[in-house]
């Protein structure tokens, strides 16, 4: 087991901690999303991968730090807090604006000579293909309906004024963070990506989700959920798991199992 600083508990979380699992799974969350987004993966993956889940600054019980308004940046705290954990090997899984942060952690250990096994890359664009759509600029109720366009934010939260309160300004820091965002000049990753994306993605097109290809020398391969939104992954936990148990085992070349 890692020995863990102070500064990597504050970013890690393990709901279902597994010790003697020889691949750990790091999950990034969406904009606005926590750790706890992945509390069903890390159930259904445990005890066979153990899942890390990183949560950012400035929700839950990170909620009085302040927000990061920078992909790189965001990326570079990661990279950090990640350091006692690459011990072993380690696969990577972000979903949305998380997707975006896996890549950039993945290209500074590449840099650090400790590359991930894998990138699974879900329900976003390849960093190349940019869209101006500046939804950090919008008023609250615009950011609410980005929101809600979604669909995967529970209207309870909507309904609460105070809760909504507490949580905009995370959800509009994390918007800066993904509207602002422009991959530097640098080699392409080398590990393989699994990119994941539901047919009916407000966010994503599969062109799109198959442009991840220009951003490995590693092999590609594209998933598509038919009937699946941008939060596809909340009603298809299994279908995900199994993926990712398939991808690790080919990475791995089964040895992890």
């Amino acid at each position: 087991m890692a020995t863990t600083s102070e500064h990597s508990n504050r970013w890690i979380r393990r709901f279902r901690p597994a010790d003697d699992a020889p691949v750990g799974l790091v999950c990034f969350p969406h904009a606005g999303g926590s750790a706890t987004f992945y509390f069903p993966l890390a159930g259904a993956l445990s005890p066979r991968l153990d899942v890390l889940a990183v949560q950012y600054p400035g929700r839950q019980d990170r909620l009085s730090e302040p927000c990061l308004e920078d992909i790189h940046e965001l990326a570079d705290r990661v990279t950090a807090a990640l350091e006692p954990w690459t011990g072993r090997p380690l696969a990577f899984f972000g979903h949305s604006m998380g997707a975006t942060v896996a890549y950039e952690v993945a290209r500074n250990l590449e840099r650090a000579g400790k590359p991930p096994l894998g990138l699974f890359a879900s329900g976003r664009r390849a960093p190349s293909r940019y869209r101006d759509q500046a939804v950090h600029r919008r008023d609250d109720d615009g950011l609410v309906a980005a929101l809600k366009e979604l669909n995967g934010t529970d209207e309870a939260v909507f309904d609460d004024e105070e809760l909504l309160r507490m949580v905009l300004p995370a959800i509009r820091a994390d918007y800066t963070a993904v509207d602002t965002y422009r991959p530097r000049e640098g080699p392409r990753l080398s590990c393989p990506v699994s990119v994941l994306v539901g047919d009916s993605d407000p966010g994503t097109t599969l062109e799109e989700a198959d442009a991840w290809r220009e951003h490995t020398t590693g092999p590609c391969e594209l998933t598509v959920f038919p009937g699946g939104g941008h939060f596809y992954l909340n009603s298809r936990t299994e279908q995900v798991t199994k993926i990712v148990v398939r991808d690790i085992g080919a990475w791995t070349q089964g040895s992890w199992a």
